[in-house]
């Protein structure tokens, strides 16, 4: 199974236990494959970094960078989306077309408010959790 996780689902899961953390658990179990964008990168370090100043405890760099490594980083090339309300959002369904996914994992209001698009779902973390408890690499 192919997934993109909105910032916030990605941050929670690092600094928060919760259904988000359940996620992150799967991924680190190689239960899914994450996809990510160069896009979605520089918007992880940029919020990583604002929530780790309020967490100094909490090296994020670190588990971010593992996150990075670990993760299918694809070219969304000259694909540009504009469904979404808000315009920064638009990165997620471009990844997701890019990388072939089945699902964005996201508690964005906007994000979750086109529910599917072209095919691909769009699950809050709960909705993902209960529907996948167990996902399987594709």
């Amino acid at each position: 199974m192919r997934v993109v996780l909105d910032t916030n689902v990605l941050i929670s899961a690092i600094f928060f236990s919760g259904t988000p953390s359940k996620i992150f658990t799967h991924w680190r179990k190689g239960n899914f494959t994450a996809v990510i964008s160069k896009p979605i990168i520089v918007e992880y370090t940029r919020v990583a970094e604002e929530i780790g100043a309020k967490f100094p405890q909490i090296d994020i760099s670190e588990i971010l960078e593992l996150f990075i490594l670990n993760s299918e980083i694809v070219d969304t090339g000259d694909l540009r989306i504009t469904v979404c309300e808000d315009p920064d959002d638009n990165k997620f369904i471009e990844c997701a077309i890019a990388g072939r996914c089945e699902i964005i994992v996201s508690g964005d209001k906007h994000l979750l408010k086109l529910a599917t698009y072209q095919g691909i779902e769009i699950l809050t973390p709960r909705k993902f959790v209960d529907n996948y408890p167990n996902p399987q690499k594709k």
